[in-house]
């Protein structure tokens, strides 16, 4: 596996980016969030992952290890290859994909093109508990602090 590519940018295109890593130029499939940060001329760190196919080897390039994580986690899901993972990443941030399967919000895992209804409930099923937690989006911090508004309102009601 590539873990991450470190060079300059040689040119950046609308799903791809092409570093120079000494001398020889690797091609990065990568998300607009990605693609937004690299400006070609610039050094960069990109965190990849490699996909082997039969008939080709494919390098998608991340933001940091944190989203190439999710990517891999996505994989996992019956039904998601690849192209749709990182199709999910390019519309859901990490923390608000954490957030939706935790809160098994349908309506914002079916927001990716490709992914329905059942393929929305299909990942907030299978991914239930493999994504962490995390307490850094408001929807997170707030699903943490929901049983303390019921216990309130219990004591006031006595």
């Amino acid at each position: 596996m590539i873990a991450f590519v470190h060079g300059i940018v040689a040119s950046v295109g609308s799903d791809h980016a092409v570093i120079d890593v000494g001398g020889v130029g690797l091609s990065l499939l990568c998300g607009p969030r990605t693609l937004a940060d690299l400006r070609p001329g610039s050094p960069a760190q990109v965190a990849t992952a490699l996909v082997v196919r039969e008939d080709s080897l494919t390098l998608f390039g991340f933001r940091d290890e944190e989203e190439r994580q999710a990517f891999e986690v996505l994989q996992s899901v019956t039904g998601i290859g690849p192209r749709t993972a990182q199709a999910i990443l390019a519309v859901l941030t990490v923390d608000e994909l954490r957030a939706a399967v935790a809160t098994d919000d349908l309506v914002t895992l079916s927001k990716p093109p490709g992914i329905g209804r059942k393929g929305a409930a299909r990942i907030a099923l299978e991914l239930k508990d493999r994504l962490g937690t995390s307490t850094s989006s408001p929807a997170a911090a707030m699903a943490a602090d929901d049983w303390s508004t019921p216990v309130i309102d219990g004591l006031i009601a006595l």
